[in-house]
């Protein structure tokens, strides 16, 4: 899922349509940060403009939030 994420003013938290994480400070596997009140693990990174938005490359299967598609592909078509 391609959206915006809002942060903490100390950073080390961030927010997502109502949910709140935290990193993992390199302690997770193939997650780099935790959704505090599931527990569930995620992994978060900013868009990458060649697309390979996925953990392990790639974009297939990638949704993108309504919100911010015109501004996500405006800035792949700047690649």
């Amino acid at each position: 899922m391609i959206g915006r994420v809002y942060f903490s003013k100390s950073g080390k938290t961030l927010y997502y349509k109502g949910l709140r994480f935290q990193g993992l400070k390199g302690a997770g596997y193939k997650a780099n940060y935790f959704e505090t009140e599931s527990g569930d693990f995620y992994w978060i990174s900013g868009p990458r403009k060649d697309q390979n938005d996925r953990l392990y490359g790639g974009n297939r299967g990638v949704a993108v939030d309504e919100d911010v598609r015109d501004e996500y592909y405006s800035l792949m078509r700047q690649n």
